[in-house]
């Protein structure tokens, strides 16, 4: 699953399957233990959990990098690499 991008010890990737379409364009967030999905449009929770300071975190980048994530998407959905993002700073 490639890495997108990693700040405050949190780590997001994105991944499609070649042979199976996903319908809602999602990335993927890891905190220790933790993992979260996120859908892009709009920038939600629809599986796991993270810690709320966390999920904050990631939901600032995701707004911050909204454009990005959907290029991204669109690259894999293509069958090619995404490109990283930078991280929250």
């Amino acid at each position: 699953m490639p890495e997108l991008s990693r700040f405050y010890g949190i780590i997001i990737r994105m991944f499609s399957e070649p042979s199976e379409r996903h319908r809602t364009s999602h990335f993927h967030a890891y905190y220790q233990e933790h993992v979260a999905v996120f859908s892009i449009s709009p920038i939600a929770v629809v599986a796991g959990s993270l810690p709320k300071r966390q999920q904050r975190l990631v939901e600032a980048w995701a707004e911050l990098h909204q454009e990005e994530l959907i290029s991204d998407w669109q690259l894999l959905q293509n069958g090619k690499a995404p490109a990283p993002i930078a991280p929250l700073s």
